[in-house]
This record gives structure tokens, C-alpha cells and sequence, in this order.
């Protein structure tokens, strides 16, 4: 009976072998086909790439126009071959159970997929015109979106918001604690960030997602979070500022605590006038790593402010290259160097109308080198990552001819439209240009600008460095 069983099991072995045979034969047939689409595969991307090259190109010139990310952003939406579904990446924070159950409902990347197809829409459109300057972009691409019926704005706030009136709608729905949605969107070089909001009883949900552009050209998500907001305002300014908090494992890891995300986007519009007195008088300047526009002074009374600074931030506007005059790579060591007198004069007096003796006076000037000794910034001098952005909110033209620009320290980090306010007056020049003639400090919702760092002064520069100079 068992070698009967055995007979039986040898010939369903046999079968079975037959079996896998015919299975390996049609791998084979399979494997042929496959040899055969991959050839057929190739030949697609020797197409592809002819038609990539021509794209590019055109792409390639418009880049000579644009900063580095845009140019890449550019290049990127240049190339084709993606399709399907919006690449999710998993989400990088979440929040309570409650905002989650808030955002089951937000379509998040569909309607992201509709975003950034009218976005590289607009990006192309503008490269074949010829539009292909950094504002023009950013200034087509929100009003592109705009046209399409969404609120949108650029994430440095200059670009007038389309659509406010959704924003302003459902800002008023927050203060009457009745149920509504709003989606902005913020459009960055690269990509821009959906924001999703829901509110209920007064109380603000939101979902923020952060699309880019890969080199291939397709649209990633690169975050999603949810949080409810800790803070909400509309500001007088002209701002919505809102601030939530969400776990991040990533950065848990770090901090040990939850990741905070302030956002402050200027909703209200803002006179065309102010905006090019900003990009031409403030924000090449800034607050970065100087006082000019932190302390009051004028032609009468230079006050606290550092010519050295000055220095520091007009070499690169006027040469329009880098300050060549850097601190030592060894941070305890303090670099000194000789500027020739007709180079610092030159740099200063060009924006400011300075004589040579005040100059002279309130700087280390040497004369047996003609020469101003002038130390850089160094470690110990090194201020808070995040700092205040200069907004003009106000222009007035002066019977003397000058121009008086009325300036906000825009803080999204502090939760603030307003972190303070300066008077800023210009003198326009004949043969073109402007000089700075003073500043005064107007208005200060802190006691001190703790994000900055003044310049040390000569004797503390010798404590520090033990007088190695």
C-alpha cells in the first residue's frame, strides 16, 4: 500500500516538474517581451530627450534672468514624463485627533495637482514671452491663480493677495464663531504651500501642505501638517498672522518638543508706490547685521550709527560682488584690514552725504596709510536667525525736494506686523540714484531689537580677542 502511495506521489512529482517547465518557457516568453519593451523603452527616451533638449534651451536662456532657485525651478518644470498621482511623502507632523478629524474632508493633493498645473502652466507661458524676471514671475504666477478663483500671494508679501475677499470673509466668520472654510495659497520659486482653513465656535483648524518641483519636473509634497491655531489675528496693518504647533518625530529628536509655525501674510493691498520705494531703498539694506535703519541719526547728528556697517552693506550694491573683507576661518582669531581711504570714502559718501572730517572722526582712520583700519563681523557678533522685514507703508514728498518713506518692521516670527516703525528720508539725486539723509525711530512695541547685535566697539573687540591684531 505504501509503495502504491509512493508510485502515486512520483508521478504528481513528474506532473508538477512538467508544469514548472511550461512556466519557464513562458518566462522566457515573457522575459523576450519584456527585452523587447525596454528596446522599445529606449527608443521613447532617445525621443524624449530630443524633445527635453529643446525645451531646456529656451529654459537655459531665460535662467540667465533669474536667481539660482527660480532658474531650477524653471528647468525643472521644462522636463516632461510626469503623470499619475501626486507623489505623497508621509506627513511630517500631526496634531490632536480633533484637527484631524477636521482636515478627513480637505481634498489635500488633488487640489494641489490643479495648483501646480497652472502654476508650471504660468511659468512657461512667461519663459515663450520673454517675463521671466524674478517679481514678473512671482507677480504672473499669483495672478494667474488669481484668475483661476483662488486667494493666493507670495511668500515674501510682495505681490498683492488675490481674492482677500475670501480671507476677509472667513476672518469675520472666526469673530462671529460661525463655521466656515478658506484655502490660500503662497507661492515660493520652487513650489508654494496650500493652506487649508476650517473654522467652528470661534476656533481655527488648519492643514498646511509644502509642494516643490523635483529636477524631473514633478510636483512633490514634501510636508503636510495640521494643528489648530494657538493664535489668530488680523492685524491693523493689513496682515492675517496665525501661529500653531504640531509633533514632528523628525525634529522631536532636536528640540524635545513640539514644532512651532508662525505664518504672517499680508492680505490687505498695499500702494504700488511704497513697494518700489521698499525694493529700492530698504530691502537691499534690510536690518540684517547692521543699525542704519535701528537707530535715529541725520546729517546734524550721526547718533549711534556704525559706518562700518554702512560699509558692510553698500560694497556689494555698489561693486556688485561679495565684501572680499571676511572674519578669520579660525573663530578666535580677530581679522584686521587696510582699506585704501578712496575705496571706503567712495562706498560711504556715495549714500551718504557725509563729510570726509565727521567720516574720519567716527572711524579708525590711519594716516600714515591712508587707510581706514576696519575689522568684520565676527563670531561674537552674530545675530538671531530670524529677523524683522522692512515694509514702506507710507510715501511723502518733501517741499525740499527729499522723500519721507514711513517704514514697518514686519516680524512673522514675533507674531507681528509691527514690530516697529522708522521714518526714513531720501534725497533723490539729479544724475539718478538717492542718498540716505536720516532716520528716526517712530514707534517700538519692545524695549530693545534683542535679535540684533551691534558691532563691537574697539575695546571690547581687544577683550575678546586678547588684543591678537
Amino acid at each position: 500500500g505504501n509503495r502504491g502511495k509512493e508510485t502515486g506521489e512520483k508521478k504528481q512529482g513528474k506532473r508538477s516538474k512538467g508544469k514548472e517547465t511550461g512556466e519557464k518557457k513562458q518566462g522566457k516568453g515573457n522575459r523576450g517581451k519584456e527585452a523587447g519593451e525596454k528596446k522599445q523603452g529606449k527608443g521613447n527616451r532617445e525621443e524624449k530627450k530630443v524633445v527635453v533638449r529643446k525645451k531646456t534651451g529656451r529654459f537655459r536662456r531665460a535662467g540667465r534672468y533669474l536667481s539660482a532657485p527660480a532658474a531650477v525651478m524653471l528647468l525643472a518644470l521644462a522636463l516632461s514624463g510626469c503623470s499619475g498621482s501626486l507623489p505623497e511623502t508621509p506627513d511630517m507632523g500631526t496634531a490632536s485627533e480633533e484637527n484631524e478629524r477636521a482636515s478627513e474632508d480637505v481634498d489635500t493633493h488633488g487640489e494641489a495637482e490643479d495648483i501646480g498645473a497652472v502654476y508650471g502652466e504660468i511659468c512657461e507661458q512667461a519663459v515663450e514671452t520673454g517675463v521671466t524676471g524674478s517679481l514678473d514671475m512671482m507677480e504672473r504666477i499669483v495672478g494667474g491663480l488669481g484668475e483661476r478663483g483662488y486667494a493666493a500671494v507670495d511668500s515674501e508679501n510682495q505681490v498683492d493677495m488675490t481674492r482677500p475677499e475670501q480671507i476677509w470673509d472667513f476672518c469675520r466668520a472666526v469673530d462671529e464663531k460661525e463655521s466656515a472654510e478658506a484655502m490660500v495659497i503662497v507661492v515660493t520659486e520652487s513650489g508654494f504651500r496650500k493652506f487649508d482653513l476650517k473654522t467652528e465656535g470661534g476656533r481655527v483648524n488648519i492643514v498646511r501642505g509644502y509642494y516643490e518641483y523635483d529636477l524631473e519636473g514633478c510636483l512633490q509634497n514634501r510636508s503636510t501638517v495640521q494643528y489648530q491655531a494657538d493664535l489668530w489675528q488680523y492685524t491693523e496693518e493689513g496682515y492675517l498672522i496665525f501661529e500653531g504647533s504640531y509633533f514632528s518625530e523628525e525634529n522631536y529628536v532636536f528640540t524635545l518638543s513640539d514644532t512651532s509655525e508662525q505664518t504672517a501674510l499680508r492680505v490687505a493691498p498695499l500702494d504700488e508706490k511704497c513697494r518700489e520705494m521698499n525694493r529700492t531703498c530698504l530691502l537691499p539694506v534690510g536690518y540684517e547685521q547692521n543699525n542704519i535703519f535701528l537707530c535715529n541719526w541725520s546729517q546734524e547728528d550721526y547718533g549711534d550709527l556704525d559706518f562700518y556697517d554702512i560699509f558692510d552693506r553698500f560694497y556689494p550694491i555698489y561693486f556688485n560682488r561679495p565684501l572680499p573683507y571676511t572674519a578669520d576661518k579660525n573663530l578666535g582669531v580677530g581679522a584686521v584690514y587696510q582699506i585704501p581711504e578712496d575705496l571706503f570714502e567712495t562706498v560711504v559718501g556715495t549714500y551718504f552725504p557725509v563729510d570726509i572730517g565727521t567720516l574720519r572722526a567716527r572711524t579708525i582712520y590711519v594716516p600714515e596709510t591712508a587707510a581706514y583700519e576696519y575689522r568684520p563681523r565676527g563670531f561674537f557678533e552674530t545675530e538671531y536667525a530670524e529677523i524683522p522685514c522692512p515694509e514702506v507703508v507710507d510715501c511723502t514728498e518733501n517741499q525740499d525736494g527729499t522723500v519721507a518713506l514711513l517704514v514697518n518692521g514686519v516680524y512673522p516670527h514675533g507674531n507681528t506686523s509691527r514690530a516697529f516703525t522708522h521714518r526714513v528720508v531720501i534725497r533723490p539725486l539729479k544724475e539718478g540714484g538717492f542718498q540716505y539723509i536720516s532716520n528716526q525711530m517712530v514707534f517700538s512695541d519692545s524695549e530693545d531689537t534683542w535679535w540684533h547685535s551691534d558691532r563691537l566697539t574697539q575695546e571690547e573687540w581687544r577683550e575678546v580677542y586678547r588684543g591678537d591684531f
